[in-house]
């Protein structure tokens, strides 16, 4: 019997390789073998990943894609079905979840300098991934049909309208209607559902192809690809099974529980996971008194209010994801980790970290005119930091780095 499976494997695995794709992409794949906590965020964005494809697929079942079921059909997921509050509550908060360590993966990635030779495409890929996480948010969020869940998307499609041309049109085309109804939620429906995961895992797969190809980084910025052993493997690098994998394990537990206390404990998150006035339906006729996204969107939301015009503001919000994809040829320095880095580009990562925070809290909170001049002063800030990339990596002393970890 053995024999016999041996066998078979063999004969599958000789026309569809398996094996070796396995330890090519994951047990034997050469990783750096020294890193530090901010190369599990990765991981934990891959793990809240599947969290969201499963409770997703559960929630589907007992969803009603329609204007005048889908509140009530939410009611009904929380009240009535088995642990159907568990399985939603999952998915909201993995939602939060997935943003908070997108955001730290990506903070990670300028810490480093994971964008730079010959890690571009894999750099361009994690912007794709995270652009399409945001479209994604954007249709689920609508989905509830909550007054926060109709009153922001009626802001945020409005925005269209003011694109020179062709706004009006496109504003009906994302809609659907003149007005958001129940062909606008069977809409976005359709899009959470079937388009848009579909382009975030072909998209997650490529981010992945394109860094086994090159090599993943490191906080020192060497490059472990030049100092090789007899066999071609690198010298200073761990087979990814089982040593970076147990010390994963390790970090997914702490983040699981830290998922698990929020979920059953504190699944509001204090309105910011999810807004008070969307457990009320939502109603065309009430709008609320103050009308701001969830957190993950605050930053751009506030970029948004600080330009007075609407599509001045729709550029500015565009421009300040758009910039992120053109990182790799903004930056001129000769060295990758901001260990080795000089004291401009360490000052300036340190205003960018605290001028988006700021901006988040801002999109969060009613516009008042100190607030505004806060965000205005902390638009330019962000924008500086790109902007201004190409001549402080340039110019700036650097530290010698090390030929090997």
């Amino acid at each position: 019997m053995t024999e016999m499976v041996g066998k078979l494997f063999g004969w599958v695995n000789s026309r569809l390789p398996i094996v070796n794709t396995f330890e090519r992409h994951l047990s034997k794949h050469p990783v750096p073998s020294k890193v530090n906590f901010w190369y599990l965020f990765g991981a934990l964005a891959s793990v809240v990943l599947i969290i969201q494809i499963v409770s997703g697929i559960w929630l589907i079942m007992p969803y009603s894609n329609t204007e005048e079921e889908a509140f009530s059909s939410i009611e009904y997921i929380m009240r009535d079905v088995d642990y159907g509050w568990v399985i939603r509550y999952m998915h909201t908060t993995g939602a939060s979840m997935f943003f908070a360590v997108v955001y730290l993966h990506m903070f990670r990635g300028l810490l480093y300098g994971s964008y730079q030779k010959p890690k571009e495409l894999v750099w361009i890929f994690g912007c794709a991934i995270y652009l399409a996480m945001m479209a994604e948010g954007f249709l689920g969020y609508v989905l509830p049909y909550g007054q926060m869940s109709y009153w922001g998307a009626q802001v945020i499609i409005s925005l269209f309208g003011a694109i020179p041309y062709i706004g009006e049109s496109l504003e009906l085309w994302v809609r659907g209607d003149y007005y958001i109804s129940g062909i606008t939620v069977s809409r976005f429906f359709a899009l959470h559902v079937v388009a848009l995961p579909l382009i975030l895992i072909a998209l997650v797969f490529l981010h992945l192809v394109a860094l086994h190809e090159v090599g993943a980084g490191n906080p020192e910025g060497v490059d472990i690809e030049e100092y090789l052993d007899n066999d071609g493997v690198p010298l200073d690098s761990v087979p990814f099974f089982p040593y970076k994998v147990l010390n994963a394990l390790v970090g997914i537990g702490v983040f699981m529980t830290v998922f698990a206390i929020i979920m059953f404990f504190f699944p509001e998150g204090g309105g910011y996971f999810i807004e008070m006035a969307n457990f009320e339906e939502a109603n065309p006729l009430v709008t609320p008194e103050h009308i701001a996204p969830v957190w993950y969107y605050s930053p751009y939301y506030a970029m948004l209010r600080a330009v007075p015009d609407k599509l001045g503001g729709l550029i500015v919000m565009g421009s300040a994801v758009a910039i992120l994809f053109v990182v790799p040829w903004l930056d001129r320095s000769k060295v990758a980790s901001i260990r080795y880095k000089g004291i401009y580009s360490k000052i300036a990562l340190a205003f960018l970290g605290i001028s988006f925070l700021t901006l988040g809290y801002l999109g969060t909170v009613g516009v008042t005119e100190v607030r505004k001049t806060m965000s205005v002063i902390c638009t330019l800030i962000y924008f500086a930091f790109f902007l201004l990339m190409p001549f402080y990596t340039k110019y700036e002393k650097t530290k010698e780095v090390p030929k090997r970890l």
